[in-house]
């Protein structure tokens, strides 16, 4: 699945556009792909116990997902990491 990151997460994965593989069916699947596959980001998206920060934003096919959301067929999916900073 190709997936589009923002901000710090380019760090991680040293280009806009990525390609990861997701065993499931979720948006929270995609996230434990691409962590799976650009460990280094895991920071910039989950708190120190493993869980996803509140800032963090997944838009699938342009709207909001949460982690629990199933995805449609060949979605489009961006994920924009927890911001610090006002």
């Amino acid at each position: 699945m190709e997936l589009t990151v923002y901000g710090p997460l380019r760090a991680a994965t040293g280009d806009k556009t990525v390609d990861v593989t997701v065993n499931g069916e979720t948006a929270g699947d995609v996230i434990d792909a691409f962590v799976a596959a650009y460990p280094r980001a895991a920071a910039q998206l989950e708190d120190s116990e493993g869980r996803l920060r509140p800032s963090v934003r997944i838009l699938v096919d342009g709207d909001q997902a949460a982690v629990e959301d199933h995805l449609p067929p060949d979605p489009t999916v961006a994920l924009f990491p927890a911001m610090r900073g006002g």
